[in-house]
């Protein structure tokens, strides 16, 4: 049996809740948080000015968020700052050091040891996961802090094992993954915003 469509007034409504929602947690992240992505900021702009690089890795829609957030450091957010571009690196963009990785030692390893092979000390890892309980991204962490490395976590939840394993551990309250990777771009776009306009603007 086929359903009828949404009439217009309860497409209406549903988007109005949506937005409503997402606005709802970014507030309560704001709220949270603020201090902990400002200390981000001041631990990306430290390993910029000592000429580190940002490597960044994440699952799913964290792995396009990653590679996101790597665009916008390396070309720009803002038009209007004239900027050298900013060495970032996204993880979850080579296939073939991905499955190469995944099928001769195992998913769990395969950004572990790509910060193995790209991390030096200086450096920073920014691990994205809506639960804090991704393995590949946690042994990345833990990779990370054994090369002397800085780290950040965005995550969702309680934050899970993850925030123990990070620098600076920003959690987004909330328990819905989409509310939770909505707020994760814009906290992310925030860091680069600032970051970019601190050392350029």
């Amino acid at each position: 049996m086929a359903h009828l469509p949404l009439t217009i007034l309860a497409r209406q409504a549903f988007i109005k809740d949506e937005f409503f929602a997402s606005a709802e947690i970014k507030k309560k992240t704001f709220e949270s948080c603020a201090d902990r992505i400002v200390k981000a900021v001041d631990v990306l702009i430290g390993t910029l000015n000592a000429k580190g690089k940002i490597l960044l890795c994440g699952n799913g829609g964290s792995a396009a968020d990653a590679q996101h957030l790597a665009t916008e450091l390396v070309i720009r957010m803002n038009p209007a700052i004239k900027r050298p571009a900013l060495p970032a690196i996204a993880l979850t963009t080579d296939s073939s050091m991905l499955t190469a990785g995944a099928n001769d030692i195992g998913y769990d390893n395969v950004f572990a040891r790509e910060v193995e092979a790209l991390g030096r000390p200086g450096d920073v890892l920014i691990g994205i996961s809506t639960s804090g309980k991704s393995a590949s991204v946690n042994l990345a962490l833990e990779k990370a802090r054994a090369l002397g490395m800085s780290t950040i976590g965005l995550i969702g939840k309680d934050g899970g094992p993850m925030k123990d394993l990070v620098d600076v551990a920003i959690v987004v309250p909330s328990d819905d993954t989409q509310r939770i990777q909505e707020t994760q771009i814009t906290i992310g776009h925030i860091l680069c915003a600032l970051v970019e306009r601190e050392m350029y603007g």
